[in-house]
């Protein structure tokens, strides 16, 4: 069996951390509706800050939710700033491989 490269997995984990972010967003919008118990906010931010803005995102605007927050966009858009980072350095090391260390 082949053995994973590192950029492959760093791949993989953006995906599924976005997937995973928009499934809570989803989540937490259903639980909204029901006044049930709910998605923490600092849970949702977190993941848009460890890669998951993208899902965040579009979450938010394909369920209409949390768009009218104006603290929770500012905090959003500053890990979407955090993410683009992130998806910059996986799309340097897809492209040209790992920087070598000196």
């Amino acid at each position: 069996m082949q053995q994973l490269e590192f950029s492959h997995v760093l791949l993989i984990y953006l995906i599924a951390v976005n997937i995973f972010t928009l499934i809570l967003m989803w989540w937490d919008k259903r639980k909204a509706k029901k006044k049930d118990w709910r998605v923490a906010k600092a849970t949702l931010l977190l993941l848009a800050f460890i890669g998951g803005a993208l899902g965040l995102f579009f979450g938010m605007f394909k369920f209409r939710h949390k768009t009218l927050k104006r603290s929770f966009r500012a905090v959003a858009i500053i890990g979407l700033i955090v993410s683009l980072i992130i998806y910059w350095i996986v799309f340097r090391i897809l492209t040209f491989g790992p920087v070598p260390m000196v």
